[in-house]
């Protein structure tokens, strides 16, 4: 049961798994199908062991993590996860089709060539037309993106955890910024653009015209571009969806994001536009934490971006010296 794992540092440095994946081995959810605890994963279930509150009216502060040489253990968890939560709350889980873990510093990924011929019917014994997968002639090289948090115990101990958390969600709000500004450059390479002098409620119909097999699912500007679309007479009855996203009349939702030029606005099919590529989660120096020796805390990830499908991505650019 939860209540009997030993709990040490050893847990965050198993090759190949993360803490709560080492946790879920010693305890499993599926164990609490049935049980008021089955919700909750073996990471939750160790606070509940610990009762370790880290929101609501009774949330705890930073020091509880401290109390017992086991709680401590927990706490560069708790700091991952409320960076991760700021991390993916950010544009990425609408921009990516899919997610590659590279075991290395460049990926190579595939390329298909299928233009060689229309998409028609095929006379009775003639040959298909023939689309060709091959490796690609470029490597995806990653990144690394990350912060160095610098925070005394003493400073921070009293700190209710909730607080705390959402100063660390922030933390990953910004470093998924950085990141998202080179998906953006990949997705704009390459591609050329339509172009407008004065940007109109016609000119984002004519970049959603520019998709012909693929469909414009989602709109990527910058925030004083986006407020232009938004103030526009055709757009200002539209509804957000359920993540508060705004909706276009044509069913594109916009996304705002500095990391997008203030003069170019990307119409994408994220089913089938980007990969999201990545050698490592985010990765925090756990020891330090443990020990609560927490002057300096680093967080980073390694990553990058590869268009999948070209025709997937459609640029306008708004040029106002013309």
């Amino acid at each position: 049961m939860y209540n009997e794992i030993k709990l040490e540092k050893g847990l965050y440095n198993l090759s190949g798994k993360s803490f709560t994946a080492a946790l879920e081995e010693l305890d499993p959810t599926s164990a609490y199908a049935g049980t008021p605890l089955e919700k909750l994963d073996a990471f939750e279930r160790q606070l509940k062991r610990f009762n370790i509150r880290i929101n609501g009216q009774d949330c705890d502060r930073v020091e509880k993590f401290f109390s017992t040489t086991e709680t401590a253990i927990l706490f560069p968890e708790f700091v991952t996860r409320c960076i991760r939560k700021g991390f993916d709350e950010t544009v990425l889980r609408s921009v990516c089709a899919a997610k590659t873990v590279c075991a290395s510093s460049q990926y190579l990924g595939c390329v298909m060539d299928d233009q060689t011929a229309a998409y028609e019917p095929t006379e009775q014994a003639a040959t298909l037309p023939e689309a060709t997968v091959r490796e690609g002639a470029t490597a995806t090289v990653l990144s690394k993106f990350g912060r160095l948090i610098s925070a005394s115990y003493e400073a921070i101990r009293q700190q209710r955890l909730d607080v705390f958390g959402v100063m660390l969600r922030s933390v990953g709000v910004r470093l998924a910024v950085s990141v998202v500004k080179e998906a953006v450059d990949v997705l704009v390479d390459g591609v050329t653009p339509i172009t407008t002098s004065a940007l109109t409620y016609n000119d984002l119909a004519a970049l959603y015209g520019e998709f012909d097999c693929f469909d414009m699912t989602t709109v990527i500007t910058s925030p004083e571009l986006a407020s232009k679309i938004a103030a526009m007479e055709q757009v200002k009855d539209c509804n957000a969806n359920s993540e508060g996203k705004l909706v276009l009349p044509f069913g594109s939702e916009l996304i705002k994001t500095s990391a997008a030029d203030d003069d170019t606005i990307i119409g994408i099919d994220r089913d089938f536009a980007l990969e999201f590529i990545t050698s490592t989660d985010l990765v925090m120096e756990t020891d330090k934490l443990i020990d609560r020796q927490l002057d300096q805390m680093t967080v980073s990830i390694t990553c990058g971006f590869r268009k999948i499908t070209p025709d997937a991505v459609k640029v306008l650019t708004v040029n106002s010296n013309e």
